[in-house]
């Protein structure tokens, strides 16, 4: 048993000092001093020896055992560090290259503008109303003297669910629901997503943004309705911009008209944005109808009030000398860095 124990001990020995990974170093302590393993294979023939003999080889067992547990625990703290050491050397950093900088966010043209707004007419007493993209037809159109059959929805073309709900074509039906819960004196802006079915181009998206006006009290008149637009339009483009009024018609409001800045790109002289005309449709406005008024329970005889649609993308491109709507919605860094 004794020359079994020297084998064990040198081949285990020889064994250990050629493994190189955990792997292998694993692999050898379970030959030799697992359960199995060809050491404890010879203990288990401790019991066949005689009184005088065992606790001699008892002794040489331990020492060949305390060897080869000893190697094994070296070369385990030796393959670890060596491991250490090849992972530090690849991921390792170079302490005098500059740092990479991480860009930090910022508002949207879009946003900055429509905080802008709501601030100038937070300002001038109103408040800020909201309601559902998804809408019903009768607050999109019928409550606003907008029967199924008036030509008026042509020019609106939406996107139907089915032939009751819609996605808004603007955010009046704001304020009829407002009309309907509150009663005057009213004063409002209502912003928002609304959605139309058009080409696009560099005016155009058939999904936009949209800020509606509401004011109801008693004696309100056409030039209260002047007098709050042009005060609005050069709060937020400046004192030297040009506003002109044109007659228009819209079924909800009467009289109503047309708001126009002179365009920014090419002052009036004509060019590609404002198709040369040399003007830029900034907005449509008038006088509520008596018949919406009745419709939300208002009494017409009694109270009066303007409205008013603003299109926020055309204030934004107005404010930024922007000529392509379409800039605004393709997230190309380059463009939204200037800002």
């Amino acid at each position: 048993m004794k020359n079994e124990l020297l084998a064990i001990k040198e081949k285990a020995m020889a064994a250990l000092a050629a493994c190189r990974d955990g792997e292998t170093l694993e692999s050898l302590r379970v030959a030799y001093l697992g359960k199995k393993g060809e050491l404890t294979s010879i203990l288990k023939k401790m019991g066949g020896l005689s009184p005088e003999e065992r606790p001699a080889m008892g002794q040489l067992a331990n020492e060949v055992k305390v060897a080869i547990e000893g190697k094994i625990s070296a070369l385990k703290e030796e393959i670890s560090k060596r491991q250490l050491y090849s992972r530090l050397e690849k991921e390792k950093i170079d302490i005098t290259l500059d740092g990479k900088s991480r860009p930090i966010g910022k508002k949207h043209p879009l946003n900055t503008v429509l905080d802008e707004v709501e601030n100038i007419f937070i300002g001038m007493g109103y408040k800020i109303a909201s309601g559902p993209e998804v809408e019903y037809d009768y607050y999109n159109f019928e409550a606003l003297n907008i029967p199924k059959d008036h030509p008026a929805r042509d020019t609106q073309d939406t996107f139907y669910i089915n032939d009751k709900v819609l996605l808004r074509t603007q955010t009046s039906p704001v304020q009829i629901r407002v009309m309907e819960k509150e009663k005057p004196p009213i004063r409002i802006i209502a912003p928002g997503r609304v959605y139309r079915s058009d080409e696009v181009d560099a005016t155009h998206s058939p999904l936009f943004h949209q800020i509606e006006g509401l004011v109801v009290d008693k004696g309100i008149t056409m030039s209260d309705l002047k007098g709050t637009l042009e005060v609005f339009i050069k709060r937020l483009y400046g004192e030297d911009s040009v506003v002109r009024f044109r007659p228009h018609h819209f079924p909800f409001t009467e009289p109503s008209a047309e708001v126009d800045v002179r365009c920014f790109a090419c002052e009036g002289k004509g060019c590609r944005l404002c198709k040369n005309e040399g003007w830029i449709e900034l907005l449509g406005c008038g006088m509520v109808h008596p018949k919406v008024l009745a419709n939300c329970g208002i009494d017409p005889e009694v109270y009066s009030g303007f409205a008013f649609g603003l299109g926020l993308e055309r204030m934004v491109m107005r404010r930024y000398n922007i000529d392509d709507l379409r800039l605004l919605y393709e997230n190309d860094v380059r463009f939204l860095d200037q800002f």
